[in-house]
């Protein structure tokens, strides 16, 4: 392709991520909605809505989450879907991200659905292996948090599949963005008293970083709970109604306690996740906590309570990054199946 131009793509059943890269550089990534569980026809105005270097003639490289969608019949279905939609839309080469298996064409992409469904982490992974050769990967996004083992320059992780990684800890289904705070906990502090929370969806853990001041600048793409504005009055009202309250009923130092008690329980969530892998006798006793997602502003804090060092992916990449290292953090499996596709065979 002239200049060199690849872009990585992670198709997400919430948000689509690209990732260009001309020249062995990532010279810019994007992040756009993407209401998948309406049909595969939402990735048409995902793309539409991205910036026009996305549209354009290129080596592509795919790799997805959005197969699990509940559109689809099973995950075989949603990895044949999402490949079909990928080689008809995207102009120029195409080839799907099967993490062990590489790079495969669409059309084989279904005989090798097992390999290819939610393989985005073992790009991440397998991009920060070869930049650092022991670490524990930390990706936190805004649904889900990937902890991967890097041994040797290579993923380590034990599971595979989800279901796999749920089980051994690799797979952490909470992010900084779309969990509903009651994910978290059953009760919590208010006014002096443990108070035992509605069982409703009315607040998300945007609601929680956006009243903390964490909240990173477009992380949060997604209606509210309550379809209404997201300032922190607004979410602040949301946070008050799962203890059963109205915002005035507290002051703004109240409500920002009560966003710290939920930040902390999903810290702990995380921590409880990354010291069980961490004690693995495979995983060196100095390797670091290698950060990005959205959430990746968690990975100090994170590393701290662990006893290690964080170190922002975007850091190890820094000689081959010459866009926004925020969105390029956000987009870690974009660019790593970007910059990894750039590099490899891509017969």
């Amino acid at each position: 392709m002239p200049g060199g131009k690849t872009i990585g793509w992670d198709l997400g059943g919430v948000h689509v991520k690209a990732a260009l890269v001309e020249d062995g550089r990532v010279v810019a990534a994007a992040q756009v909605p993407c209401p998948l569980w309406q049909g595969v026809g939402a990735l048409d105005g995902s793309l539409a809505a991205l910036p026009d270097w996305a549209r354009g003639e290129a080596r592509h490289a795919v790799t997805m989450t959005g197969e699990l969608t509940d559109c689809f019949a099973d995950r075989r279905e949603g990895v044949a879907a999402l490949s079909g939609w990928a080689d008809t839309h995207l102009s120029g080469t195409v080839r799907i991200y099967a993490g062990r298996s590489g790079l495969v064409a669409p059309g084989a992409a279904a005989g090798v659905s097992a390999d290819v469904a939610s393989a985005n982490w073992h790009a991440t992974a397998a991009l920060a292996g070869r930049h650092t050769p022991d670490a524990l990967l930390v990706d936190i996004g805004s649904t889900t948090a990937d902890l991967i083992p890097i041994v040797a320059g290579r993923p380590a992780a034990t599971g595979y599949s989800d279901a796999e990684r749920l089980e051994t800890g690799e797979l952490v289904y909470t992010g900084i963005v779309r969990t509903p705070v009651i994910a978290l906990a059953d009760h919590a502090p208010f006014a002096g008293r443990r108070t035992r929370l509605m069982t409703e969806t009315f607040a998300h853990m945007a609601d929680v970083y956006r009243i903390l001041g964490l909240l990173p600048e477009g992380a949060d793409q997604q209606a509210s709970g309550d379809r209404k504005g997201k300032s922190i009055p607004e979410s602040e009202t949301r946070l008050a109604r799962i203890v059963g309250r109205d915002r005035g009923e507290g002051t703004p130092e109240a409500w920002a306690l009560l966003a710290a008690y939920f930040a902390e329980a999903q810290l702990r969530l995380l921590h409880d996740a990354a010291a069980t892998l961490l004690s693995r006798p495979d995983l060196a006793a100095n390797a670091p906590l290698v950060v990005c997602g959205a959430g990746a502003f968690l990975g100090p804090r994170l590393a701290e309570r662990l006893g290690r060092e964080a170190v922002r992916l975007v850091s190890l990449l820094h000689d081959r990054i010459a866009g926004d290292p925020d969105w390029i953090s956000t987009c870690g499996p974009a660019v790593a199946v970007g910059l990894i596709a750039s590099e490899d065979a891509f017969a």
